[in-house]
This record gives structure tokens, sequence and C-alpha cells, in this order.
């Protein structure tokens, strides 16, 4: 008798949901639940919802489902939109999954660094203490509390600054001289978007195969640095504008060191383990473009 193919719901398509949704479907069926899933890939099968309107939220979920992604974008920038998208949102959705009985094999949280408030260059971990003095970590905490306080197994993946095709900002930043940073600046921490998701999905398929999971893990790449050795490598690589007057000193999240041992000791491989291979990829795609 066949095996059913993993039933699987990402919360949450947006940029990087969206990529965990389709590298998930490779070999899992899996709904995509957003207010808009027009955007959605066809190989998605589209959940039309909003996580705040808890009283049609439960109608609308799949049934028997064996896996739950939770990746969401504020809709503002602000502690309310971050208590929406974090806590209130997300203590919807878990309350309806209870109340249709569903009985998760791993329910994932996607969760940032920025939880952690360190900043004295040295090493952080997933037991490291965090006591963010920002809103937006306050808030993932509250969410990260939640999803442990669930009936079901929960794991939570905290990212570091995503950078890729889809997100340039940065690479712009220096290529435009609008990044002039001290020397020796900050450690800054990162991982390639296709990296990200890939990673989110890899500890899924390791539940769904029986393998156990950590309550948390880190998601950055294997080589912190700080952030006027990135912008001094992209400049010797291209020709960018000379930094102007104005320019960012470009230090958001403190100082520390990101470690990503436990995710590599899960069996994890990392397509882009170092700022050269992700921007260096970035660098050669934007020299051939037209």
């Amino acid at each position: 008798m066949a095996i059913s193919e993993p039933r699987i719901l990402v919360a949450g398509c947006g940029a990087l949901g969206s990529r965990i949704a389709v590298n998930l479907a490779a070999d899992a069926v899996v709904y995509g639940l957003k207010r808009n899933v027009d955007t959605l890939t066809r190989d998605i099968i589209p959940v039309p919802g909003d996580l705040l309107e808890e009283d049609i939220l439960e109608e609308q979920l799949p049934d028997d489902l064996d896996a739950v992604v939770y990746c969401l974008t504020p809709n503002q920038y602000d502690d309310a939109g971050y208590r929406d998208a974090f806590v209130t949102g997300l203590g919807n959705l878990i309350r309806a999954l209870r109340t249709r009985g569903q009985t998760l094999n791993r329910l994932l949280f996607v969760s940032s660094t920025g939880v952690y408030h360190q900043n004295d260059d040295g090493w952080v971990d997933e037991d490291s203490p965090t006591e963010p003095e920002k809103f937006s970590g306050q808030r993932l905490l509250e969410g990260e509390r939640l999803v442990h306080d669930s009936p079901w197994p929960s794991t939570v993946i905290r990212f570091s600054g995503i950078y890729g095709p889809t997100r340039r900002r940065f690479l712009q930043s220096v290529l435009s001289g609008k990044i002039h940073p001290p020397s020796p600046g900050p450690f800054t921490n990162r991982i390639h978007e296709d990296d990200a998701a890939a990673a989110a999905a890899h500890l899924i398929r390791q539940s769904l195969q029986g393998n156990p999971l950590e309550p948390r893990y880190l998601g950055s790449d294997c080589e912190p640095v700080r952030i006027d050795e990135i912008v001094d490598w992209i400049r010797q690589q291209v020709p960018c504008d000379p930094p102007q007057g104005e320019a960012s000193r470009g230090a958001r999240a403190g100082s520390k060191r990101i470690s990503n041992r436990r995710l590599r000791d899960s069996g994890f491989e990392f397509r882009y383990p170092g700022y050269r291979e992700g921007y260096g990829e970035m660098l050669r795609e934007l020299s051939s473009a037209p």
C-alpha cells in the first residue's frame, strides 16, 4: 500500500514562507494560508484566510495536517504590528488547530536572532540569554512561548539577517555609497534566503521522518563577519559609488556572533556558507544582466 504524502500548512506565505512552501512541496502536499492567495505557485494549495479573523479561521483550515510552519511578516513595523503577527495571529491559529482536533507531528515557528540583546562581539547559541530591549524581539519571544506551550511537538528557528536576490537592500546600499561603516565595525550575521527556506524545510522533514529535534535552532551562515569587511570586499569586486556624506554606519543589531553548530549537527548543509558565496553570486548576476 502506498504511503500518503505528508500534509503541511505554511501559515504566512510571503517572500520566505513561499520559498519554504515550494521547497516542501517537492515531497508533500502543501497548503499556503494567506490573505491574497493569487501570488501562490501552482504546487501550493491555496487557503485564503486572515489569522486575525478568529471566528472564521477554524473552518478554513484543511484536515489531517502533519505539520504547520508559521512564517509571518508584520503588516506594519510597530509594536501593534508585531503583536498581531506573532502573538494574536499565532494564538488564533493554535486555538483553531486545537478545536479541529489536529494531531501535528511538528509546529515550526520562524523567529529571529533579534531576540538576543548581546553586544560584546561574543558567540551566541540557542541557550544564550534572551533579554531584548526592542518590542520586535519581545513579541517574538511571546510567540515562541505560545508555540512551546502548544499541545504538539514544537521547534523555533531563529534566523539572522536574510539576504538574496529578492532582498538586495544592503547590497544596493553598498553599491550606491549609502553605507560607510567604521573600522573595525560590529559583527553581523546573515543567511541567504535559499538556505533559510531549505533549513526550515529540513527541520520539518527531519521531524516527519521520526528524527528528534531540539526546541530551538539558529539559522545563520557559517561566517559571522564585521560589517566593514563585507563592505570592503564588495567594493573590491565591482565598481561602487564613493561613500556619501550622509552614508549610514550600517549597524542596527549590536555586535555578536551567531553559532549555527546545532543546525549543522542536524545534518543541514549550507549552499552559501559565507557572504562571499552569496553576494558573489548576486554580483555575477548583476554584472550579466542586460
